[in-house]
């Protein structure tokens, strides 16, 4: 009851895209776009970046990379708090280490 009367505070995230050159390299990664990106959770956060740079409407102008696909990487920084990397898998996002990303 108590979880239902509190509101869960929004949170701006810092992250950072990361692609290899061609689409399924495991190897090369580097970043091709940084944006602020508002989720309650880390997981929202990676589900709005994901619908973002998947639907060719909403793309930013300024995006010169390809969609995001299996192998792609987000670091999402927050500051004092950490660094968190997440790979984008078939089953979905799971959080990797950041010796990753080459």
């Amino acid at each position: 009851m108590y979880s239902l009367l509190v509101k869960k505070r929004v949170i701006t995230y810092d992250m950072t895209i990361f692609q290899t050159p061609n689409f399924g390299d495991k190897k090369g990664y580097k970043d091709v776009y940084r944006l602020s990106v508002d989720g309650m959770t880390h997981k929202d956060a990676l589900k709005n970046v994901f619908q973002v740079f998947n639907v060719n409407d909403r793309i930013p102008d300024d995006y010169r990379a390809r969609y995001l696909s299996t192998g792609d990487i987000v670091l999402i920084d927050e500051g004092k708090k950490g660094q968190y990397y997440y790979k984008l898998f078939p089953q979905g996002w799971q959080k990797i280490n950041r010796i990753q990303v080459r």
